[in-house]
């Protein structure tokens, strides 16, 4: 059986893809589901120009017919008098309305369906939908953006806007609500009823939604308020078999909390903390936004750019590198113009076919797995994938004066809807003997990270500890010590990357092992040197 050829086209976008392929976790693989998407709908105006031709000559015949038996039910006897009608009227009986039977059953769907049947084992799932809704709520939090923002589109640096339905919140309502997570739910819920009162077309019903926000109230303590959305839904629906019960219980709650603590309903202002007394996660989320601790004119002034050869090394003599400091402590230092675009664009194209959602090592089994906090995809390139590459390694080992046989092979990542990884360390802790073990090269001294995309907004490297933000710029590379020069690790590399607002980000990195920089980073005295 010939395959049509929409269906062609559709098997070869889909070479790449798996059943299941994590697609929200790489904005570069779900590329190819645009792709896919624009080949059906080619397939389905194929379709329904079929489907109107057909319907245009059923047309053509029943206007014949409606003009040609009005006529002749005027006057049957003197119409059939007439030899040649009576025999046109016995063949368009025994033939003709067969044939317009015939018509009127013949399938045009075939070559759509066949692309849709092949395309849907494709398509993301329940878990892709999930992963991106939550992306959205994890935006919103690290970056202290409103439902409202979201859901028109007015986001920083964004090229194509777009608007959410009043469906679209009531689905991220629902997924918050299926966690618990009713301080969401509640978000979103009352985002989709304001887009139905401000007269939203849907056929999303008001009273469902009320339903949700009025319970994810509740659930949070605020029971007046619960009270008022319930006594609206029953306006809406006098007959709904929860409302009536539920406002007489938020009645009996709201009566007891006041009578156990009407204090604890007042708000209690905020202490100003310390940055180095603020949690983890707090600090991280406000690095993500700029915010955070800045460093003293002092220390800035002692932040230079300078042309860098590495102690004159053949290689960067005649073309040294462009050197810039990012943070003192730790150092960290950027280097610009270190990888072309054209090199960039053949490092994702040998990447991406390659690509698999990343992950991280359990430190109690040890066993690799995915993880909520780190939503990206990597593949691993070596030199033998392409000459290319064993001229970037040896670049970053001029560059570093590391020897980079010993490290580990370039990693490409890209990460996805509101893709990040959360603060982490690269190297192993004395808690992790083992940690790379298998490799036989000893710790990850240091790390070497590439920007391949800018990023229109987020996506930045941060060091939660010392309050160090350095962001995506394209064609540059950063460069950090895991460990001392004693062999001890470094606590304050701890970093993150911060979730992609807007934009796609790649990055390629190389983490460079102990083994082999003996005599290129002589061991130091003491523990902190």
């Amino acid at each position: 059986m010939e395959l049509p050829c929409n269906c062609l086209l559709l098997l070869s976008c889909l070479q790449s893809l798996s059943a299941h392929a994590d697609f929200f976790t790489s904005t570069g693989q779900m590329t190819d589901l645009l792709y896919t998407e624009k080949d059906l709908v080619t397939s389905l105006k194929d379709y329904i120009r079929a489907e109107e031709s057909k319907l245009e000559q059923i047309k053509r015949w029943a206007e014949k017919l409606d003009s040609l038996t009005v006529t002749a039910t005027q006057d049957p006897e003197g119409f059939l008098g007439h030899p040649v009608n009576a025999f046109k009227l016995v063949k368009r009986l025994n033939t003709e309305w067969g044939d317009l039977e015939s018509l009127v059953l013949r399938d045009t769907t075939g070559g759509f369906i066949s692309n849709l049947t092949i395309q849907r084992q494709h398509f993301p799932n329940d878990e892709d939908q999930t992963g991106a809704a939550k992306a959205l709520i994890r935006l919103q939090d690290t970056y202290r953006l409103d439902a409202n923002t979201i859901s028109t589109g007015n986001l920083p640096g964004v090229k194509y806007k777009s608007h959410m339905t009043a469906e679209d919140c009531f689905e991220l309502g629902k997924i918050a609500y299926s966690d618990a997570d009713y301080y969401h739910t509640e978000l979103w819920m009352a985002q989709a009823l304001k887009q139905l009162d401000e007269g939203e077309e849907s056929t999303l019903d008001k009273v469902t939604v009320i339903d949700y926000l009025s319970y994810a109230i509740y659930q949070q303590g605020e029971m007046e308020r619960a009270m008022e959305y319930t006594k609206r839904l029953i306006e809406l629906d006098p007959e709904h078999p929860r409302g009536k019960s539920n406002l007489k219980y938020f009645e009996f709650q709201l009566e007891k909390q006041k009578k156990a603590a009407e204090e604890e309903k007042k708000k209690q202002k905020k202490s100003k903390k310390a940055f180095s007394l603020i949690p983890e996660r707090e600090k991280y989320e406000m690095l993500c936004r700029g915010e955070g601790i800045k460093m003293t004119p002092r220390r800035q002034s002692r932040l230079f750019c300078r042309y860098y050869n590495n102690n004159r090394n053949p290689s960067l003599l005649l073309a040294p590198v462009k050197q810039q400091d990012e943070w003192d402590r730790p150092y960290i230092v950027r280097y610009l113009d270190v990888i072309s675009d054209a090199e960039i664009e053949r490092i994702k194209q040998l990447a991406k076919p390659r690509l698999r959602r990343a992950t991280i090592s359990n430190p109690i089994t040890g066993v690799l797995e995915t993880a909520s906090y780190r939503i990206s995809k990597s593949a691993w390139l070596t030199e033998y994938d392409d000459p290319m590459i064993e001229m970037i390694n040896d670049r970053i080992e001029g560059v570093t004066g590391l020897e980079v046989d010993t490290a580990e092979e370039l990693q490409v990542a890209n990460y996805g809807v509101g893709g990040q990884y959360e603060p982490h360390f690269d190297f192993g802790r004395k808690d992790e003997p083992d940690a790379f073990k298998e490799l036989g090269t000893g710790n990850r001294i240091a790390t070497w990270l590439f920007y391949m995309s800018d990023v229109s907004a987020g996506g930045a490297t941060v060091f939660p500890d010392v309050g160090a933000a350095v962001w995506p710029q394209k064609g540059t590379a950063v460069f950090w010590y895991n460990l001392f020069a004693s062999g001890e690790g470094d606590y304050s590399t701890r970093h993150a990357a911060c979730p992609v607002l807007v934009g796609n980000k790649w990055v390629s990195n190389k983490w460079i092992h102990e083994r082999g920089q003996e005599w290129r980073r002589p061991c130091g005295l003491s523990e902190s040197e």
